[in-house]
């Protein structure tokens, strides 16, 4: 999956264990959940983190929701669900990849 790399200028939060936002590991980062969207470190600024494709997650027959198991995240207009390091998100009765 591509990731875009769109930096989030001016961010003057510093996102840390004890900052407040919910962290989320992400494959080989951790992201921090901020506004409706999230955030990862990246050579020393703050990198809005979004896919850069649709990418469909196959054979997930898992059904998140209230009470599944996986904490919830607010991803703008809808909500993530983290599941073995990476974020599921409801897309057109099939679960993507975030």
């Amino acid at each position: 999956m591509t990731v875009l790399h769109q930096e989030h200028p001016a961010h003057e939060h510093t996102h840390g264990p004890s900052c407040g936002h919910a962290e989320i590991p992400h494959g080989d980062h951790v992201d921090y959940a901020h506004d409706g969207h999230l955030h990862r470190k990246h050579s020393g600024h703050w990198d809005e983190c979004e896919p850069g494709e649709h990418v469909s997650h196959s054979s997930h027959t898992h059904e998140h929701g209230a009470g599944c198991g996986h904490p919830a995240v607010v991803h703008g207009d809808h909500v993530d669900y983290v599941h073995d390091g990476h974020r599921h998100a409801q897309h057109d009765g099939h679960w993507d990849d975030h």
